[in-house]
């Protein structure tokens, strides 16, 4: 009789880690039962069936619709509406990926309820307590029964927090996964531009164009913060077009501030939400990328294109120490000095780390093979 593992989604992000962990778990001789379940945390329907239908991920089996509220009232609601479903489906393992309020909310509810929690991406740490998502990240890790690391030195913050090295396994980056599959997919960036009514014109000269992503809460909700760094991406624009994706909160916030106007310029294109493969294509041909992303600082890194992190710390230490991440903070001047030497020298190259090779959801397929497959193995949180 075939395992049966419920994974869960919450938020975008999630998406393009579980497309390949799904095809994995279900490939081989004796391929897992898989339940999808979407919480519903961040949910466009448009957009995340569009997500869906290109990764390959079949229709979630349940969607708990829970949407957007406080920190605190998202997490109870999943846990709340979550329970019942485990009850329902009684599965061997709960498989939560990322470090989103979902990660934390159903691992949580399974533990208490003994059933083993996997995680995937393990063991990543900014050491800033002020981001909620640092918080999610270290709670599922203690509960968690087994741990799938993005990077060798996650092992590490995982020791020094006190949990069993038995628990922890190595596999690299199944967000690179999703990547190398759809490289070849991805849309050109003139086809982009042309969708968002923006001529081809905006792409001129030969110093290429740099992508622009912002949605920390740290980044936009503080009106000063949003001020320096959009008065600082103007300045960019001079000397380097720039392609702004805006995401809806930012937009929000933005319009909300009265900062609509100092962006509104022929060298900064506003482009709405885009879709995976239009957000793959703006990267890989992309000059630099700028940006408060987890995400994109790895995607970056696989693609071998330089990023400027507007963050005062990463998760990711990898991307920097590797790979072509440079870490700014908010300072204009850092930001500017940056771009400056980018233009002068090429930008930071990188290397893709090890295990970032297309292969890490085979590798935690394989393990869970033999993990569950052991009748004698408990819940050790």
């Amino acid at each position: 009789m075939s395992k049966k593992i419920l994974c869960v989604v919450g938020a975008r992000p999630n998406l393009m880690k579980i497309a390949p962990v799904i095809t994995a778990l279900k490939a081989g001789r004796t391929p897992f039962d898989i339940c999808l379940v979407h919480t519903g945390q961040h949910y466009d329907s448009a957009m995340n069936d569009q997500f869906f239908a290109v990764l390959g991920i079949p229709k979630p089996d349940i969607n708990l619709d829970v949407g957007s509220a406080s920190h605190a009232v998202q997490t109870a609601e999943i846990m709340r509406r979550f329970e019942p479903v485990l009850q329902q489906e009684n599965p061997d393992a709960v498989l939560v990926v990322g470090d989103v309020n979902s990660t934390i909310a159903c691992a949580l509810v399974a533990t208490k309820m003994g059933i083993k929690v996997i995680h995937v991406e393990a063991g990543l740490r900014s050491y800033d307590r002020g981001m909620p998502e640092e918080v999610n990240r270290v709670l599922t890790d203690q509960i968690s029964d087994i741990l799938f690391t993005t990077e060798r030195d996650a092992a590490e913050n995982l020791r020094r927090e006190g949990i069993a090295g038995e628990r922890v396994h190595f596999v690299g980056n199944v967000m690179i996964d999703t990547l190398k599959n759809q490289l070849p997919h991805a849309t050109p960036v003139r086809e982009t531009l042309r969708l968002a009514g923006i001529s081809e014109a905006f792409l001129r000269g030969d110093k290429g164009y740099g992508i622009l992503t912002l949605h920390r809460p740290s980044n936009v909700d503080d009106p000063n913060t949003l001020r320096l760094l959009l008065n600082t991406v103007v300045e960019i624009s001079e000397s380097m077009p720039i392609i702004f994706p805006v995401h809806p909160r930012t937009r929000t916030r933005i319009e909300s501030n009265g900062l609509l106007a100092s962006i509104t310029s022929e060298n900064i294109a506003l482009l709405p939400p885009q879709g995976y493969l239009e957000m793959l294509g703006l990267m890989k041909d992309a000059r630099v990328a700028l940006t408060d992303s987890g995400g994109i600082q790895e995607e970056t890194t696989a693609l071998g294109v330089p990023c400027i992190t507007l963050r005062h710390n990463t998760e990711r230490p990898i991307t920097v120490s590797e790979g072509t991440n440079t870490i700014t903070g908010t300072d204009p001047e850092k930001i500017r000095n940056a771009v400056v030497d980018l233009l002068r020298t090429g930008g930071k190259a990188g290397k893709s780390p090890e295990f970032w090779d297309g292969n890490a959801a085979q590798r935690i397929a394989a393990i869970l093979h033999n993990w569950l497959g052991n009748s004698e193995q408990r819940h050790v949180a």
